[in-house]
């Protein structure tokens, strides 16, 4: 088992907690009888699940027939379909509390995707693709420096996530936090994706969808806000 992947969840559940204890500290929280981190927490493992079993159905690998696959993440695990997932997820969990308790849940979101790309520290995979830039790092033992390019991705997704508790702040309600930060994520991933090094074969469509479908929501809640 790669228990580096560990390390990394755990970043990114201990950066999704801590933005949910601002939150709460602050009265950011909706004041309704919902377990925020265990919905959070639920939405994650359901993306990193159904993530990974898309990722093997792609790559030619029957998870019925490898079941041990699941486990062990040899080929990584879908983007698209792993956020598919946990959005689906957080739909059914917060049906009944709407677009107040998405927009709650939005910056401890975004916290916890800049965790898992900060875990890349401890994967030894922050690097993309090559750079000469003064902050570009080097593998061990090689001369060719690099982007920091997972590092860049966890640092945009900190400054969204900040940028949205800020909008809470300012009582900013009604799913326009929640479009944003759907934007936002896929913003992010779409702006790092040419300094990865699967250049070309990335799910830049997901990305793409996302910014859409994110800016789509934030306009149309923002036009029907005055009527909240």
């Amino acid at each position: 088992m790669e228990f580096t992947l560990l390390w990394a969840a755990l970043l990114a559940v201990g950066l999704m907690r801590a933005m949910l204890f601002v939150q709460e500290r602050r009265g950011l929280l909706p004041d309704e009888d919902i377990g925020w981190f265990d919905v959070l927490l639920g939405a994650a493992v359901v993306g990193l699940v159904v993530g990974r079993l898309a990722a093997m159905s792609l790559t030619g690998t029957n998870p019925i027939t490898h079941p041990a696959d699941i486990i062990l993440i040899r080929g990584g695990v879908d983007t698209g379909f792993a956020s598919i997932g946990a959005l689906l997820y957080l739909t059914f969990a917060l049906r009944q509390s709407g677009w107040r308790a998405a927009d709650a849940v939005a910056p401890a979101a975004l916290a916890g995707l800049a965790g898992w790309h900060g875990g890349c520290l401890f994967r030894g995979t922050c690097l993309g693709t090559q750079s000469g830039l003064p902050w570009a790092l080097a593998e061990p033992g090689s001369d060719l420096t690099r982007h920091p390019t997972e590092i860049y991705a966890a640092i945009l997704f900190l400054i969204a996530a900040v940028g949205l508790l800020v909008l809470l702040k300012r009582g900013t309600t009604g799913g326009l936090v929640a479009g944003l930060g759907l934007a936002s994520a896929g913003f992010t991933r779409l702006l790092t994706e040419p300094m990865r090094p699967s250049l070309g074969s990335g799910p830049v469509w997901w990305y793409g969808a996302a910014i859409v479908l994110g800016a789509i929501a934030a306009v149309v809640v923002s036009r029907r806000r005055p009527e909240l």
